[in-house]
């Protein structure tokens, strides 16, 4: 991690840039990706599998007898782990349903809004070498809840053409049917397209590295919705000398062995927070069993001195950290402040692996600054709003003579016409 002492406003938008691919070419190849995957389907989808993945799959789509073996292979105590999590989650995110609340916004107009679940949603989960079963239950959860009706589960397989017995675990624990062997950007575009064994979808949820990151913004061209651009994993630590040095150095290496294109990143008061925590920094990576992983993430990030707590507020909510933690003194004048954080943990016994597994909140949440604008996962990301309205013939009466002076200010006689045929029609009633 490179040490950056009493950085200046003006240099913070340099600060806060995120390691990126060559986005021509990167582009050009989900691309090609889209366009084999939408002439070919599954033909497609099992040549890129074993291209990328190692994997030669007689068929895409996990069977009964998988999933069957699969529940024997997870040991008792880690389906225990995932039934507390999947209770907290279930219990944070039942508690965000909103009930229909009609209001009349004049005697005789009557206005409200009802949640309806999107139809068609596909689910991307990160498998490989980090199999993210954590990340079904984020997922799943929350679509079972809203009542979608049709879930598409895809994940990359092994080599040896498996998916990982937590992953189909974990699928069946919350109900999901269709799981499909198949991931990275060819995923994508199969749930986009659709093909003879993967559903289309109308909305994509999931992280990913920058490929299924660009795959999913491909996507919008096609008139899929996407969750949000969750690309690589970041966290930014803001510690003081109240934080225990290990502990920090543990939270930015848990997100620095998501990938080799992860960033973390540390702010502190003064230079002997930052060295304690980067000393702790080397002596725990050496004990990694994805150290290199780490290593390379490292090289990405940054250990930021900032002694104005106004000026390292300002640097959080210009980098918009995916996760953001804080283990000072001051954390109230923080978590207050912040208004650019995906997801915020508060004090030294909050580690961010409990967001990422069983406390309740979501975990996919929106990096590379795209929490300035974006919320992670909600039970509304799996909902639309529709708006309803009723008018008595009161209410029309009291109401209509601004609609049709507001429609004829816009040269828009047709809509002020559709009232007054209505108010003339009730004269006529002798209303």
């Amino acid at each position: 991690m490179e040490l950056i002492l009493e950085s200046t406003p003006d240099s913070f938008a340099q600060l806060a840039q995120r390691p990126q691919l060559n986005k021509t070419d990167l582009n050009a190849g989900i691309e090609t990706i889209f366009q084999s995957v939408k002439t070919q389907g599954d033909a497609a989808l099992l040549q890129y599998t074993e291209q990328w993945d190692g994997a030669t799959l007689e068929q895409i789509l996990v069977t009964e007898a998988e999933l069957a073996v699969a529940k024997t292979l997870v040991s008792d105590s880690l389906k225990a782990a995932i039934e507390l999590a999947y209770q907290n989650i279930y219990a944070f995110h039942i508690a965000q349903r909103e009930p229909v609340q009609p209001i009349e916004t004049m005697p005789g107009v009557s206005c409200w809004r009802k949640s309806v679940p999107i139809q068609k949603i596909g689910l991307y989960i990160p498998g490989g070498s980090a199999p993210l079963f954590s990340t079904v239950l984020m997922l799943a959860i929350p679509a079972s809840i809203a009542g979608c009706r049709e879930v598409v589960l895809c994940t990359p397989p092994q080599s040896n053409g498996s998916i990982h017995p937590a992953i189909l675990y974990t699928a069946q624990r919350c109900g999901i049917k269709t799981i499909v062997k198949v991931g990275g950007a060819q995923a994508i575009a199969a749930m986009v397209f659709g093909t003879a064994s993967v559903p289309a979808v109308y909305k994509l949820f999931g992280p990913g590295n920058q490929y299924v990151t660009a795959a999913k913004q491909k996507a919008l061209q096609y008139g899929v919705a996407i969750d949000m651009p969750a690309g690589p994993s970041e966290v930014l630590v803001y510690a003081d000398e109240t934080a225990i040095p290990a502990f920090v150095a543990a939270d930015l290496l848990a997100q620095a062995e998501h990938g080799k294109d992860s960033q973390v990143i540390l702010v502190c008061p003064n230079q002997a927070i930052a060295e304690a925590v980067l000393r702790e920094v080397k002596q725990q990576t050496s004990t990694l069993p994805r150290g290199l992983v780490v290593n390379e993430a490292l090289l990405n990030s940054k250990a930021i001195v900032l002694s104005n707590a106004q000026r390292a507020l300002d640097f959080i909510n210009e980098y918009a950290p995916e996760h953001l933690i804080l283990a000072c003194t001051n954390s109230t004048f923080f978590s207050e402040g912040v208004y650019n954080a995906g997801s915020v943990f508060i004090g030294n016994y909050t580690p961010e692996s409990a967001g990422d597994y069983a406390s309740g909140t979501n975990h996919t949440l929106p990096t590379n600054a795209y929490a300035k604008t974006y919320s992670g996962v909600s039970l509304d990301s799996f909902i639309k709003k529709i708006t309803y309205q009723h008018i008595t013939e009161k209410g029309l009466q009291a109401i209509g003579s601004s609609i049709m002076t507001m429609a004829e200010a816009e040269l828009l006689h047709a809509h002020k016409q559709a009232v007054a045929i209505r108010l003339n029609y009730l004269k006529t009633l002798n209303y």
